[in-house]
């Protein structure tokens, strides 16, 4: 009896230890000594897939590239194999001995944790990473370039900044690339131009044949004369340089080499606006521009309105000066004019109209005159200053009271009187009112009396409707479960869209609005996410592989914001094309 009970728990234990040794967590190091220069690559590996992967903290080093994940799930004679792989690639702050923190993950209900590793940082070194050669094809195949369209404008003249990446077709960049730092225009009014996704083109970078992508594109006006500095644009990439290493199926194995590229900081050289010939009334418009004054009548009574419209059309800088303004006689009653601007802003500057339109209102009979108004600007491609003036406009007002000091003619007969008030004085004055009786009418017998004595018979049949499709509804288990999803995906992009700003949280609140849309869509588990499977269900969907290749570069950017800084331009822009995403998918689901 007591060798069976001995056995018993032996066999318990045996069991437990099988079962606990299936589930492998573990993190890699590249190496445990690395220069200043160097780069680190960190490796958490698990073979069964897991939720709420939260990574080490990584204090004392930038991370400069990651999280890449890969995924390897295959079976062979019967035996199935899986893998997956979140890394980072790390650049240390300073010299020391450091340890890089557990990272954990929850697999089938349990949180795992990865040992802590010890890593020591010396001194730069000669060869980083022992990939000189590597590095140094990366450094001299990879440019990152500030066009600018004219380095030598005049005060308030349009110039373009276009930002472009240019890679060699000997190395490739993987797309986890980062905007470290992004210029700021403190001595210009800009307007970035928004970029319909990331096209690779063809072209030359100093009589060499590259492929280029154009990253940003930003139209500025300087607002102060002399040398003005453009502070330079700042990336970290990872590039994939070719070794001698091949494959199975004889293609060259690519080095991941983390680089930091630069576009430089650029200077312009703002030329100030000629003295000579500037105008009295020059308010400051740079371009080339028409101008008109336009009155909506020329004929009316008195106490009737018209309007009187100021209107600037052409390219330059619309939005950046003051239109003239209108002088009417003191007899004519003038409001506050209404602004009103239709502008777009591309890549030669800013193009369309501003205008601004009075209401006028004549008092008394007569003919005013509206005096002629000039506009100023100076034409950059001339360097000449020009002036339009407008035309000079009658207002014939020709029934109404006469001015006080105004008399009529002097025809045989006639007597001069002055003017007398206007008989309808108090016009606007209600005379007339709707009178209601004071005392209150009885409630029995009344409308509502018979209103609400009627209203729960007319509501059971109603609540009879009610209940069956309630009752319909709650039987359509799968339809239930997709709405619910559905709720939970819009609760989570409000979420996202209220915490726009505070990085963690709309990150947070983004990823499980994606990720409870595709459960419901879908119908797969959490346990089941990864990229290559996500890819591979809305394809076969007959989902556009554009619109998949979006919602996969969103998850990307939810797991990759959480460890690198993030504007409040790009959590917009990941909101939106979140939305827009969600709602082509649904668009496109078979």
């Amino acid at each position: 009896m007591k060798l069976i009970k001995n056995i018993s728990i032996l066999l318990f234990i045996l069991t437990t230890s099988i079962a606990f040794a299936q589930v492998k967590f573990e993190a890699k190091v590249s190496k445990k000594q690395l220069g200043t220069n160097e780069r680190l690559r960190i490796d958490f590996e698990m073979n069964e897939d897991g939720d709420n992967f939260v990574p080490p903290s990584f204090l004392d080093f930038n991370v400069v590239g990651g999280p890449n994940t890969s995924v390897s799930n295959y079976s062979r004679n019967g035996k199935r194999s899986f893998s997956k792989t979140y890394s980072y690639f790390l650049s240390p702050k300073k010299q020391g001995n450091f340890t890089i923190k557990e990272a954990t993950i929850e697999i089938n209900g349990e949180t795992f944790k990865t040992f802590p590793i010890k890593v020591t940082v010396t001194k730069a070194v000669n060869a980083p990473n022992g990939n000189g050669d590597a590095a140094d094809l990366a450094a001299d195949k990879i440019h990152l370039v500030a066009e600018v369209s004219n380095a030598n404008p005049y005060l308030n003249e349009a110039i373009t900044v276009v930002y472009k990446l240019y890679v060699s077709p000997e190395i490739g960049v993987s797309s986890n690339w980062r905007e470290k730092e992004i210029p700021r225009y403190n001595d210009f009014w800009s307007q970035n131009i928004e970029i319909q996704g990331l096209n690779i083109l063809e072209g030359t970078y100093k009589g060499e044949k590259y492929r280029y992508v154009v990253l940003r594109k930003t139209v500025l006006y300087p607002q102060k004369t002399g040398a003005l500095k453009l502070d330079p644009l700042v990336m970290d990439i990872t590039a994939e340089v070719p070794t001698n290493r091949v494959n199975i199926f004889g293609q060259r194995l690519p080095v991941m080499v983390p680089k930091e590229v630069t576009a430089g900081s650029r200077t312009i050289n703002v030329k100030p606006l000629p003295e000579e010939g500037k105008p009295s009334d020059f308010k400051g418009a740079v371009g080339n521009f028409s101008f008109k004054v336009t009155t909506s009548k020329t004929q009316l009574n008195a106490s009737e309105s018209l309007q009187a419209k100021i209107e600037v059309k052409g390219k330059g800088n619309l939005k950046l000066f003051e239109l003239p303004k209108l002088t009417v006689p003191s007899s004519l009653e003038v409001y506050e004019p209404e602004h009103q601007e239709n502008v777009r802003t591309n890549l030669s500057g800013m193009q369309g109209s501003i205008s601004d339109t009075y209401t006028i209102v004549p008092q008394y009979r007569g003919k005013y005159p509206v005096p002629s108004i000039s506009f100023s600007y100076f034409n950059p491609d001339t360097a000449t200053y020009n002036r339009i003036t407008s035309d000079e406009k009658i207002i014939d007002v020709q029934e109404g009271p006469m001015a006080a000091n105004a008399n009529t003619g002097s025809s045989e007969g006639d007597t001069n009187q002055g003017a007398t008030a206007n008989a309808n004085t108090f016009a606007f004055i209600k005379t007339t009112s709707n009178w209601t009786s004071a005392k209150p009418e009885p409630f029995f017998r009344s409308k509502a009396f018979w209103a609400l004595l009627l209203l729960p018979f007319l509501a059971i049949p109603f609540a009879i409707v009610v209940r069956r499709r309630r009752d319909a509804r709650n039987a359509d288990v799968q339809g239930n479960r997709i709405r619910k999803a559905d709720r939970l995906a819009k609760k989570y992009l409000t979420e996202a869209k209220k915490a726009l700003g505070k990085k963690q949280s709309f990150y947070l609140a983004l990823e499980k609005a994606l990720h409870n849309y595709l459960k419901a869509k879908l119908n797969i588990e959490t346990s089941d996410f990864n990229k290559e499977k996500i890819e591979d269900l809305l394809t076969k969907r007959q989902v556009e592989k554009e619109v998949v290749l979006d919602f996969i570069s969103i998850l990307e950017n939810c797991e990759l914001a959480r460890y690198t800084p993030i504007t409040q331009v790009t959590m917009e822009n990941d909101y939106d094309k979140a939305a827009k995403t969600i709602s082509l998918i649904d668009k496109q689901l078979k």
